[in-house]
């Protein structure tokens, strides 16, 4: 298994060299990616978060234990983000583009 960061920097690279609209950014202070200014994909301390929106089924996808994003206290988690652990890393390429085709519809 890759080293989180090291494969996210891995996808970050290949999908900002064939996709002329995505570029590096930032999700709350962490590395990540953007689509026309929009992030749809970051790396965090719990594994790589995804924007898949409110359609998305993480059990249908073969998702063992994804988790909504939630980085705040006292509000609920952000709809249609999910975050996927180190052990599903390798996952987190086709999970990248499905966020990027979800993110290009917004």
């Amino acid at each position: 298994m890759a080293n989180p960061a090291g494969e996210f920097n891995r996808i970050a690279d290949d999908f900002a060299a064939s996709n002329p609209d995505v570029r590096l950014g930032k999700m709350m202070s962490s590395p990540g990616l953007t689509c026309n200014g929009k992030v749809f994909a970051f790396i965090g301390k719990e594994g790589m978060g995804f924007r898949l929106g409110l359609a998305f089924d993480p059990v249908a996808f073969g998702l063992r234990n994804p988790k909504p994003l939630n980085p705040f206290k006292t509000k609920p988690p952000l709809k249609g983000w999910y975050i996927v652990a180190e052990a599903e890393q390798d996952k987190w390429e086709a999970l990248a583009a499905r966020a990027l085709e979800f993110t290009r519809t917004l």
